[in-house]
């Protein structure tokens, strides 16, 4: 880190807590402290005042696996990396089956000191729970990434080329080596963006994909340059040859692997605005398969410029066609272009890695493009940039629950503005960025696309697949099972409001309780209804009796509601999702209808303001769709109908009520004054999924 460098480490070697030692403590501490140590010295070790990068990850199969789990949702614990799971196959099959499955340590020993056999789902659940709480840890499907791994070929042989870890972003899998990163911008191969004219030169990209190779490979040499310098400086620092040797040690390995493998990490950015440019929803079918073919070119003709540079300059040296004679990869790579398979079987190739895809954040904004493989985040946002503590007269806008200041700033999305220019349009709603933003975009598409291109790239992918704030913790579980069946070989959620971001919505209204209340009423105007609304399917059971609760959904939040007993609609279980659609005036009353399901399967049910057959009810529901749409938040009308006394509706108010209560946040103060029946303090209580939980003691009411 001093040689501002980013690390990843992997922590599988550290005893389970409890485990013996040879030393005065007699046993371990475990996992924990190990996290939070390294975590501080990323935090603590400044490079040139800007903070460090850290990937922590450790196997499935390690003892104190329920630690690493869950040890970031207290916002205050390893705030200096982030940290991925090695997920085996042999775990995901015991999660699909509902089978048990052995912890031990060793962690990858035939005869392990430690074992505990757990049901694998528990433990399953626990990863999404946290990953649903705050967005992490990411996944690494690790059985993927070794098959995956032209390098790992090479392990055996070579330790230093055995994958352990990954770089903090995770798109490179690595051994004792470096990430070496440089992309493509994809959107300057467009010609004629935004026009019925558009295309992407695959001609001129496949020449550009060569030369980008080329400069990789010179800029190993470059790093050879550095890395040799930095040796020769350790060798003259005046330290002691015994506190020298570790450090010099390490980066002699490093020079070893940079020299002997030259890896590169080739990747491209502004995906998402390229789709746009050809006229292409981001997450359509079509999607897919132009990001398919994109990342299939990048990996033909880097390739084939590796080979070249074989035949120019020599093979990486441990280069062995005997051991890579199998390879699955390399042998669908050079399946795909005949003269690629020609240049390879003669010459070799030049890199024994080559291909990745980087997040590119900050690179994104100096190109003023979407981010790597990305849809566009938001097209328009507010970007918060961490202060660097030396900077003393910069304009502090936030400040962490760490104490890192943070400037935030407004971004307008390029692309948008380049849209309207060449087509004369100001109408967002007809543009290509329409519903396909980053929280917009279906989860199965987001994870299709990652899965296609993922198929061309030999190292990694880093994706987040972005989620609004509601979604459900099954739906997270299903996410990251389809992520594995599709090829994935890593995979981030991040769920909207779950932590502090870098990118912020300034205009969306949060469900927490303002201090600085206005002291008059004030009229709230209700944004307009749109002709068609999502809809969320709400199952709710209380006294044997079963309810069916249909919320419509303005941009993420609850707009209106209706419902009443189940026996008056049929909606099979499966139907999570659905439309609500508003009908023109028919003797001066406006109806609803609700529409599930696609093609063969959808269902219809015309006036569902009426289907259930009770006044009382649907003037209920009216009232709290009106105090909805006019900005009450939920929490407050969940409180208020949970006060109500026996009457003919009680029942379907706390049905409201706990429907409602599924829309707040976690965290979220409940303004209902009582006294926690645990421990006695007064409006001690927080809303933590969808329970009154105290702050104060472990007493919960749900």
């Amino acid at each position: 880190m001093k040689r501002r460098a980013g690390v990843g480490i992997d922590i599988s070697n550290i005893r389970p807590k409890g485990a013996g030692t040879q030393n005065a403590a007699k046993t371990t501490d475990g996992i924990g402290v190990f996290m939070e140590r390294f975590s501080n010295s990323c935090r603590e070790v400044a490079q040139s005042g800007r903070r460090g990068a850290l990937m922590e990850s450790i196997s499935i199969n390690h003892p104190d696996i329920e630690t690493f789990i869950n040890i970031k949702k207290d916002k205050t614990k390893v705030t200096g990396a982030n940290i991925s799971i090695r997920i085996s196959d042999e775990f995901m099959t015991a999660v699909k089956d509902d089978k048990p499955f052995t912890l031990k340590w060793p962690v990858d020993s035939s005869a392990p000191t430690i074992t505990k056999t757990i049901k694998a789902k528990d433990l399953w659940n626990q990863i999404i729970n946290s990953a649903w709480t705050c967005a992490e840890p990411g996944i690494l499907y690790w059985d993927k990434i070794i098959s995956g791994s032209p390098a790992d070929i090479y392990a055996e042989k070579y330790p230093n080329f055995k994958t352990q870890s990954t770089n903090p972003c995770g798109e490179l899998p690595l051994g004792l080596d470096s990430c070496r990163l440089l992309v493509l911008n994809l959107l300057s191969f467009i010609k004629d963006p935004f026009t019925n004219k558009a295309i992407f030169d695959y001609n001129l990209f496949s020449i550009i994909a060569q030369k980008a190779q080329r400069l990789m490979d010179d800029l190993i040499d470059l790093e050879i340059e550095k890395i040799t310098k930095i040796i020769e400086k350790i060798k003259n620092d005046p330290e002691p040859e015994e506190v020298k040797n570790i450090e010099l040690k390490l980066w002699e390995q490093f020079l070893e692997s940079c020299s002997s493998g030259r890896r590169t990490g080739t990747g491209i950015t502004a995906l998402g605005d390229t789709l746009a440019a050809l006229n292409i929803k981001y997450g359509s079918k079509e999607s897919i398969k132009i990001s398919e073919e994109i990342y299939k070119q990048l990996m033909i003709n880097c390739y084939k410029s590796s080979s070249i540079m074989a035949s120019e300059r020599g093979a990486f040296a441990i280069y062995d066609p005997f051991l890579e004679k199998s390879h699955k990869f390399l042998t669908f790579c050079l399946s795909q272009d005949k003269e690629l398979e020609f240049l390879h079987k003669k010459h070799g190739r030049r890199n024994i890695a080559l291909l990745t895809t980087a997040p590119t954040g900050s690179v994104s904004t100096l190109t003023q493009t979407s981010s790597g493989i990305e849809p566009v985040f938001m097209l328009s946002y507010t970007r918060r940039k961490k202060i660097n503590p030396s900077d003393k007269n910069a304009k502090v806008d936030f400040v962490d629950a760490m104490g890192d200041s943070w400037q935030e700033f407004t971004v307008y999305h390029h692309g948008v503005k380049h849209w309207m220019e060449a087509t004369g349009e100001t109408d967002i709603t007809k543009s290509p960025y329409w519903r396909a933003t980053a929280n917009e975009i279906d989860w199965v598409a987001s994870v299709d696309l990652q899965a296609a291109a993922q198929k061309y790239i030999d190292h990694s992918i880093s994706k987040t697949c972005n989620l609004p704030e509601d979604v459900s913790k099954e739906l997270v579980s299903e996410i990251y099972m389809k992520a594995w069946e599709s090829g994935c070989k890593g995979f981030t959620i991040y769920r909207d409001k779950c932590r502090d971001g870098v990118l912020i919505n300034k205009n969306e209204i949060t469900n927490k309780i303002i201090s600085d209340r206005p002291t008059n009423i004030e009229a709230v105007m209700a944004p307009k209804r749109p002709g068609e609304l999502d809809c969320e399917i709400k199952k709710v059971k209380i006294s044997g009796a079963t309810w069916t609760i249909f919320v419509g959904m303005l941009k993420g939040k609850p707009y209106e509601i209706f419902g009443g007993l189940s026996k008056y609609v049929d909606i099979p279980n499966k139907y999570k999702l659905g439309k609500i659609v508003k009908n023109g005036k028919n003797n001066g009353v406006t109806t609803y209808n609700l529409i599930v399901g696609e093609g063969d399967d959808q269902m219809i049910i015309k006036d569902i303001a009426n289907v259930f057959e009770n006044a009382n009810f649907g003037a209920l529901t009216r009232t709290i769709s009106l105090a909805l749409r006019h900005g009450i938040a939920a929490q407050f009308i969940a409180e208020q109908l949970l006060k109500d006394k026996d009457s003919e509706i009680t029942s379907f108010s706390k049905v409201i009520a706990r429907v409602l209560k599924s829309y707040i946040t976690d965290g979220t103060k409940s303004s209902l004054e009582r006294k926690c029946p645990g421990c006695g303090k007064e409006n001690s209580f927080i809303y933590q999924e969808n329970c009154l939980k105290c702050t104060n003691c472990t007493y919960t009411k749900c």
